[in-house]
């Protein structure tokens, strides 16, 4: 378990300018190490306006987009295209603007596939996929993934693990079916904290006010089952990516010396 790391910027703008201008730097230097660079990505308005800060920087080109993986955290089990599906908002965002391969563009499956409405087949599905890219070493049965991105909710849930729902008392599966999600749709697909945890770094995102709550109870560290966000860490690192309204309300001691 790595310690979390706080960074705060001034405003939500700012901060997903810095985000971009971060991941591009990590991916850069993973495909540097390693010859490619695997990353998870997230939904949500933070995760949204990182890709959209992503696909407006200058400094996107810097990235060999040919090489690079992208997994999804979490998906809403709703047919392909559905503008409420994750994939669908990233494609908008920023991946029809980039020159990605597309066998390394692993959206989850979506309902009325092969799987039909079975989310739980569909969880198994992508397990498989993620247990065939993993390699030797590897933790959990999936990639060590460079970043692993994850949005923060006002109840601390992170991809479509919510608290005290079953989904976050997974100890053993990668990918879950989700259903009774108490936030619309219902039925998801979601990474589990032993997938997430195999990450080299997992960066988590909030940003508002209404996020000051959950951020403040997350690092108090009361447990992943009450706070699903304070079970998510990296192997390498962990680090939150705060704006000021959303830290408002971390103890002064946990607060970092200095913020963007």
């Amino acid at each position: 378990m790595t310690a979390p790391q706080l960074v705060v910027h001034r405003d939500k703008e700012l901060m997903a300018l810095a985000a971009a201008a971060r991941l591009i730097t990590r991916i850069v230097d993973a495909q540097s190490a390693r010859g490619t660079a695997s990353v998870v990505l997230t939904g949500g308005r933070n995760g949204n306006a990182l890709l959209a800060a992503l696909a407006s920087s200058p400094a996107r080109d810097a990235v060999d987009w040919s090489r690079l993986d992208l997994w999804w955290g979490d998906e809403r089990f709703l047919p392909e295209g559905d503008p409420e599906r994750n994939v669908t908002q990233a494609r908008d965002e920023l991946l029809d603007a980039v020159p990605l391969d597309p066998a390394r563009v692993h959206a989850m499956p979506a309902s009325g596939g092969v799987d039909g409405d079975n989310a739980e087949a569909a969880a198994e599905r992508y397990a498989a996929e993620l247990a065939k890219a993993a390699r030797p070493g590897d933790h959990a049965g999936v990639p060590s993934f460079d970043v692993l991105l994850l949005g923060v909710g006002p109840d601390t849930h992170i991809a479509s693990l919510f608290p005290e729902h079953p989904g976050v008392r997974e100890t053993s599966r990668t990918v879950v079916g989700v259903r009774g999600a108490p936030k619309p749709p219902p039925v998801r697909v979601s990474l589990t904290l032993p997938a997430i945890r195999a990450a080299r770094e997992v960066w988590l995102l909030a940003a508002g006010e209404d996020k000051a709550e959950a951020v403040a109870l997350a690092l108090s560290s009361p447990g992943e089952i009450q706070a699903p966000a304070s079970g998510a860490y990296g192997q390498q690192r962990t680090l939150w990516l705060l704006d000021r309204a959303a830290a408002a309300k971390i103890p002064a001691e946990m607060y970092p010396p200095a913020s963007a």
